[in-house]
This record gives structure tokens, C-alpha cells and sequence, in this order.
């Protein structure tokens, strides 16, 4: 195989592994499009791929400046600070999973709404649920049982 053939082939496969690697999560805002809203209410059009999406200009000081890759999607309740009314946002998610203190920063520039709640998961399209209630519970339920076991 002459050489040329070859990097075309490794180049072929490098994008197949990098595309079958890469996160993938719903991204949007029930403001803009009813369908994100509490009750989700999936489309194609929706979901992201989260390797080519950057982090928030607002988390880039937590990491330094430096390009960081999304861990995982987040779901966020937020709520309008005028009138209590609520809206979802589904985004991928950048920073530690189980420290969600960082990555589920809101915007600080947005002060027309407030975060009620911000809920992370780590599997592709996990944003999707209405709430993501079995992802805490088996966490609870993996360190329990960790506790138990050491």
C-alpha cells in the first residue's frame, strides 16, 4: 500500500474512532423552542455534539484560559426574576461531574433569571429526562456500597 493510501485510511479511521468517542447532548433552550421544556420532547435538530462545543467564556477562568473538552450534559431550571417564571436549558457540560459547584456556573451577565437547579449526567443524550433522579441515585448508591465493601 503506497503511502498516500495510507494516511488516507488512518485519517478515515481517526475520524470514525474521535466521532464514536465523542459526547453527545441535547442543546437548547425551552425560550426559544417549546420542545427543551420540562417535558422533553426529543429531535435530531437538538443534540450536539459536545467535542465541538467551547466552554463558556464565563467558566474559561476556572480552567485557566486553556480549551477544556465537555465531561458530561447538564440540564439547568432557571427561573425569571420579574414575573417566577420557569424555563430548561440543556447544554454540554465542562468540569468535574460529581463537583458540580463549577461547571453549573450560570451566566453571570444574566440577570433576568436565576438558577433553581442544575442537574449533570455523563452518558450521551442523558439531558433528555425530565429529571435525572436515577443518575443521583446511583451514585448514592455506588459510594454506599463502596463504603460497605472497604
Amino acid at each position: 500500500m503506497s503511502a498516500t493510501k495510507f494516511v488516507l485510511v488512518f485519517g478515515v479511521l481517526l475520524a470514525l474512532a474521535s466521532s464514536a468517542l465523542a459526547l453527545h447532548c441535547y442543546q437548547c433552550n425551552s425560550l426559544q423552542n417549546p420542545k427543551c421544556g420540562e417535558h422533553f420532547e426529543s429531535d435530531d435538530s437538538l443534540k450536539t455534539d459536545c467535542n465541538r462545543v467551547n466552554a463558556p467564556f464565563y467558566l474559561l477562568p476556572l480552567f485557566n484560559g486553556r480549551s477544556v473538552n465537555a465531561t458530561g450534559c447538564m440540564k439547568q431550571t432557571m427561573e425569571w426574576v420579574a414575573n417566577g417564571g420557569k424555563h430548561i436549558m440543556r447544554s454540554c457540560y465542562f468540569g468535574d461531574i460529581y463537583r458540580t459547584e463549577t461547571g453549573c456556573k450560570p451566566d453571570p451577565t444574566n440577570f433576568n433569571s436565576r438558577q433553581l437547579s442544575c442537574e449533570v449526567c455523563k452518558d450521551n443524550l442523558c439531558n433528555s429526562s425530565p429529571t435525572m433522579t436515577p443518575f443521583v441515585i446511583g451514585l448514592v448508591f455506588f459510594f454506599g456500597l463502596a463504603r460497605l465493601l472497604s
